[in-house]
């Protein structure tokens, strides 16, 4: 497979900036079987489910990981003070993290960082790609603390390239199911921004069932594919967690002939990452699998997810499960039609070939 064979042209004017007000009256494109296409809302979503599907969410919580900070003038010759961009990806200990910085190139292991309210980290490594490693001057929940204070939401880059992070997202870019006890991810699980209390309540009401997983959703998110053959390319790993009554509950959907449905790409990478056995087996552990076409699912009989970036391992994904030729279809449709892409977009709904 090309990574060719996965791009496609998007006018940048349907890159959504904002979510939809309310959260459920986003716009919902139904992929059924063969390609056929509806239009609807999210509001619609229980009309287009089956009474006894299992809708699988992930319910981490997103932490305000995008961080602003000085790097002081060095003494002998390195330069002036500079403003470093930081955005944390993978927690490596009580007070370290690995991060993205830019520009890295202006920092030197040993460097330290100050950012607000007194927090400040000092560079103890470095790698390819603006990876760095930092130390904070404190560690565990009185870090956490600190990095509610001095954090913004991290917004992807095509956001954040437009405007700065403010006040509304940090509701905007957190699911309202969200688990406070579950703080990890650096990006949010967006197919869950749509959901809302009276849509949980309607789905209910259709005898739609739903779960819960985590999955902290990390470095990947944010790099590009960068080999043309698509097989080359090596996913970052991130943390996830199935607890027993979970397990339980989807293997017994699926053992009943009921479907089973993530909401979001991160759910059903925990759900497929978890089912080496042909049943999800509960428990944590660190995945980094990609799924390209020709994936068997073990799990996924259809997927909630938003529109995503061509090129990206998110777009291979949605054409393992409903067909390369499918999807392209679908997005064209979507462009045409002038549907809101990528993280505060709308949405689909796809069901499996």
């Amino acid at each position: 497979m090309k990574l060719s064979d996965f791009d496609f042209a998007l006018p940048e004017d349907r890159i959504a900036l904002r979510p939809a007000r309310p959260r459920d009256s986003a716009r919902l494109l139904h992929v059924g079987r063969g390609g056929a296409l509806g239009d609807h809302t999210m509001l619609e979503l229980p009309e287009l489910l089956q009474p006894g599907d299992l809708l699988v969410l992930n319910d981490t919580r997103v932490i305000p990981a995008a961080l602003t900070g000085e790097r002081p003038a060095r003494e002998a010759g390195g330069g002036g003070p500079a403003r470093i961009e930081v955005n944390l990806h993978t927690r490596v200990s009580g007070d370290s993290w690995r991060a993205f910085a830019r520009p890295a190139k202006r920092l030197r292991e040993g460097d330290l960082i100050g950012f607000a309210e007194g927090l400040s980290a000092s560079v103890t490594g470095k790698a390819d790609g603006g990876e760095i490693t930092l130390k904070f001057n404190a560690s565990g929940p009185e870090l956490d603390a600190a990095l509610e204070a001095a954090g913004n939401p991290p917004l992807p880059p095509y956001i954040a390239s437009k405007r700065a992070p403010d006040a509304e997202d940090r509701a905007d870019y957190q699911t309202l199911f969200s688990d406070p006890d579950k703080k990890g991810s650096v990006a949010a699980p967006t197919a869950g921004l749509h959901f809302t209390d009276r849509l949980f309540a309607a789905l209910a009401a259709r005898g739609v069932e739903t779960v819960q997983v985590t999955l902290h959703v990390g470095a990947g998110t944010f790099l590009p594919v960068k080999t043309e053959n698509v097989a080359e390319h090596t996913m970052h790993a991130e943390w996830y967690e199935i607890a027993v009554a979970a397990a339980a509950a989807i293997n017994a959907a699926k053992a009943g002939g009921r479907r089973v449905i993530p909401v979001g790409t991160t759910a059903l990478r925990t759900i497929e990452s978890a089912a080496a056995t042909g049943k999800v087996e509960a428990g944590s552990a660190e995945t980094a699998i990609f799924i390209t076409p020709g994936y068997d699912f073990r799990v996924t009989d259809a997927l909630i997810t938003n529109f995503h970036l061509p090129r990206s391992t998110l777009f291979i994904l949605v054409s393992a499960l409903a067909g390369l030729e499918e999807m392209q279809a679908a997005y064209a449709h979507a462009i045409a039609e002038r549907y809101r892409f990528f993280s505060y977009g709308d949405a689909c709904l796809i069901e499996r070939v």
